[in-house]
């Protein structure tokens, strides 16, 4: 469990992806690397119509990439490589076949915020505040970047990288385009989640997926942007500030 969870489960042409850290449902380079292959394997399976993206229990949606790893870090190899990993994910949701909805039942930070933003339609509660807080470290939210700014623009985008240190709650998150509804409990948030899945799935598969590869029109050089976004991330955490910066968060 050190390396955290997750499982897939496929009913009435619907798959849920539900993932698990007990450091706020943060991603250690492992279980980046099994949500890109779900999302890969769903992608070709006929049986899916629609993915439902959630993370366990009521609290944190998702903290990010593992500070763990991110501490451990001692070469630019090793840097890039750690975040290839969400740029991995991003690519694997952007070009899956299937549409794929979004369940923020709480706070998410860096990572988890690309993630909500790659979901197709993301569904949160009022709990679901965001922050972008990379900065604070000496490195940047540099792969997720084409994806939030893909679904909130430039403008927000810049809002929430410059303030740092600053939530933005799931109103504003909505304002912007990245939620398209905010509910008040977690159980309302299953309920429309259950209910438009259902929806999607019987729809025909066919137009699904065209719409899909309409939605992602324009991303197509993502595979050597991400790249190039995750060399830039892996020769700032090498630089003596971020060094000094993550102390605090070594164990």
């Amino acid at each position: 469990m050190s390396n955290g969870s997750l499982y897939t489960h496929i009913q009435n042409n619907i798959a849920t992806i539900e993932f698990f850290h007990e450091a706020s449902n943060s991603f250690p380079s492992e279980l980046l690397e099994r949500l890109a292959k779900a999302f890969n394997e769903l992608s070709v399976d006929n049986d899916v119509h629609v993915i439902i993206l959630k993370s366990e229990k009521e609290k944190a949606f998702c903290a990010g990439a593992s500070f763990d790893e991110l501490v451990a870090i001692t070469n630019l190899e090793e840097g890039k490589k750690f975040f290839l990993g969400f740029a991995n994910v991003l690519n694997a949701m952007r070009k899956c076949s299937k549409l794929i909805i979004g369940r923020v039942q709480g706070k998410t930070v860096g990572g988890g915020v690309g993630l909500a933003a790659a979901c197709d339609y993301c569904l949160a509660t009022e709990q679901a505040a965001i922050k972008l807080s990379e900065l604070t470290i000496g490195i940047g939210p540099f792969v997720i970047a084409p994806a939030v700014e893909r679904k909130i623009g430039l403008a927000a985008l810049s809002e929430l990288t410059i303030d740092a240190t600053g939530w933005k709650n799931a109103y504003w998150a909505k304002d912007k385009g990245l939620y398209a509804k905010v509910f008040d409990t977690i159980s309302e948030l299953d309920k429309e989640v259950e209910y438009l899945a259902l929806k999607l799935a019987s729809y025909n598969p066919d137009a699904l997926k065209e719409m899909k590869k309409v939605l992602w029109e324009g991303t197509e050089n993502w595979d050597v942007l991400l790249d190039k976004r995750a060399e830039i991330s892996g020769k700032l955490v090498l630089s003596d500030f971020t060094k000094k910066a993550l102390q605090k968060f070594k164990k």
